[in-house]
């Protein structure tokens, strides 16, 4: 299984758990592309499964990238190390 962070906006994301991590995918009825992994972390203190993060498609890299600062404090997978 995969961890999937579904940035959804500046307050609000989603985390589901697939079997594949596909480039594009329909979420509630709303386009997202894979802009992160799947990647492994590094060394937590618990067994872990790989993570990939999608956001909105429309998105560009930089308004990504501000999101996903945006939510790195709320969301603890996007602060993790990955190898």
């Amino acid at each position: 299984m995969i961890e999937i962070i579904l940035l959804l906006g500046k307050d609000d994301w989603a985390i589901e758990h697939w079997e594949d991590a596909p480039d594009l995918v329909d979420y509630k009825g709303r386009p997202f592309s894979l802009r992160a992994g799947p990647r492994m972390p590094v060394a937590t203190d618990h067994e872990s499964e790989p993570v990939a993060v999608y956001a909105p498609d429309e998105l560009t890299e930089e308004e990504f990238q501000d999101l996903f600062y945006a939510l790195q404090p709320k969301v603890p997978e996007l602060a993790l190390k990955y190898s």
